[in-house]
């Protein structure tokens, strides 16, 4: 430690030591102490042994900490960590599940969400009710390119906003950033984001360059297409001048594996050119997304009345059917074993089911036509998710492996027993520390902590987030990395992680010995 840096860290009103062993009482009263701590402080560095003092929801000391608190750990090594932050989640009803355990129980203490283009329109309203709920965690939000479409347009169409829709979509998101908003998300796979040009971000990104925030995108195609999906995603960040998020990068389908080299290279020589971009990634070879996703977009537009409608008419029908197959066949694929029904809620029998099973069971075959006639009809009778079994693991662990991929689970808060959802809501973190730490080492565990931590809170501008740091808050995640687990399985999902005994958010336990608190410490996170 310089003696500037000893200096500054001085004025918090505590003393500290550093690894060379300086040690002084402090005139502040601790709320916490953490002894015996390997910390891993989120800067990739190497861990280091140490005591953490917290105060008023904050660092206030690191090193050899002497002094009483209200509350000691004694953690007898186990790792004390920044607490995980979730860049990619669906959570906007996350008031209904306040406790968002699932979210703890691998170590996140932040969630962004808003992504995908779905989200709150009223950012300031979507914050007072999650401050009112009194949540367990820090939540963000992006502002939904898709939510502000259907809005400012009215309705969902396939063609490009009028002059004064076009106007009223970026005084949506101007106010939305107003309102503490972190950046803009796209869903360009999805209606409607799906049907709008590239013009179009452009202009509302330009918007969120203006308050110094992220485009997050979903990109329009993550299969053997993704090239022509990347020159928009850097359209999109030149034109704009915006910090620019891949969303959950991956390679979709047969017919796109073992790319990934290629696809890391395009984006670093986009970064070299001065490009602002990062990406995340889930740690599984399965995604999780609406089954309408297999019927071609022009036969969703509208409402479902209006879907219902065009299967009336059989050269429509026939047409939406043969855009089915083509997509099928740009995948590599020859049917749909590798999607599995998560929920139904017209038919929850058919949960956890593959589309063939599910077909047998209702149409009495499995044959490719009847699987496409189920997955009309369940459009037709409210619509489903599902899980897709569609990525290479090798792929994975190359997209792992590059310093800027961040670590999110494109999960949400799960309620237990219900419905049979992707794993990834409850092991994810997990899961990259005990396979691709602990056991195929892909990365170090300095390095899957920072992916967690502080590579999030500065790529999203999350202050005083994300490192153990004095002046930092408090949010800490202890557990013992030969312990960790995620023991969520794709056909038995409800299952919390494993090794996170303790977690605090800004300085207060809400799992203490692997129990709940019922501290409710977490809140609105305002850009």
């Amino acid at each position: 430690m310089t003696i500037m840096a000893w200096l500054r860290s001085v004025t918090f009103g505590c003393m500290i030591s550093c690894s060379l062993g300086w040690a002084q009482e402090t005139t502040i009263p601790f709320d916490v102490i953490i002894r015996q701590a390997r910390i891993v402080d989120g800067s990739g560095q190497a861990s280091w042994l140490g005591d953490i003092g917290i105060h008023g929801g904050k660092i206030t000391a690191l090193g050899e900490v002497k002094g009483k608190a209200k509350q000691e750990l004694n953690v007898q090594g186990k790792v004390v960590a920044p607490g995980f932050i979730d860049v990619h989640t669906h959570s906007e009803k996350i008031c209904e599940l306040p406790v968002a355990e699932n979210f703890l129980r691998m170590g996140v203490t932040t969630i962004v969400t808003g992504n995908c283009g779905m989200s709150r329109t009223d950012v300031s309203a979507f914050f007072r009710e999650i401050d009112q709920a009194k949540v367990s965690l820090h939540v963000a939000t992006l502002i939904g390119h898709g939510a502000v479409r259907e809005q400012g347009m009215g309705g969902k169409f396939i063609r490009a906003p009028d002059a004064a829709q076009l106007e009223a979509m970026k005084k949506l998101v101007d106010q939305a950033m107003r309102d503490g908003a972190l950046g803009m998300s796209t869903g360009l796979i999805y209606v409607p984001g799906s049907f709008a040009k590239t013009e179009e971000i452009v202009t509302l990104a330009k918007v969120v360059a203006a308050h110094d925030g992220i485009y997050s995108s979903h990109m329009r195609y993550e299969t053997s297409r993704i090239f022509t999906a990347l020159d928009e995603l850097t359209c999109i960040a030149r034109e704009a001048k915006v910090k620019t998020e891949l969303s959950h990068i991956k390679l979709s389908g047969p017919s796109a594996w073992g790319r990934a080299p290629e696809v890391l290279a395009y984006l670093d020589k986009a970064r070299a050119e001065g490009l602002r971009i990062t990406h995340d990634q889930y740690a599984y070879t399965a995604s999780s997304t609406g089954l309408r996703q297999t019927i071609p977009d022009e036969a969703l537009e509208g409402t479902r009345a209006d879907f219902a409608a065009r299967l009336k008419e059989p050269i429509r029908k026939a047409e939406i059917i043969q855009g089915m197959k083509e997509i099928l066949s740009r995948s590599g694929r020859r049917d749909y074993s590798y999607a599995v029904i998560a929920r139904f809620a017209d038919d929850p029998s058919l949960n956890g089911l593959t589309i063939p099973q599910a077909a047998k069971k209702l149409r009495g075959s499995d044959a490719l036509e009847d699987q496409i006639e189920l997955l009309l009809e369940i459009e037709k009778r409210g619509g489903g998710s599902g899980v897709f079994h569609g990525m290479n693991e090798e792929d994975l662990k190359v997209f792992l492996k590059h310093p800027l991929t961040m670590i999110a689970s494109d999960g949400g808060p799960r309620l237990l027993g219900e419905d049979v959802p992707h794993p990834r809501s409850y092991g994810n973190n997990a899961r990259v520390l005990a396979r691709y730490v602990r056991e195929q080492k892909v990365l170090s565990l300095e390095e899957a902590i920072q992916r967690m931590t502080s590579l999030p809170a500065e790529t999203f501008g999350l202050k005083n987030r994300g490192a153990l740091k004095i002046g930092y808050w408090a949010d800490l995640v202890i557990f013992d990395p030969d312990q960790v687990q995620d023991t969520s399985q794709f056909d038995d999902p409800h299952h919390y992680a494993q090794g996170f005994n303790d977690v605090l958010v800004d300085g207060m336990p809400v799992i203490r010995d692997g129990n709940l608190t019922g501290e409710h410490p977490g809140g609105a996170l305002r850009r």
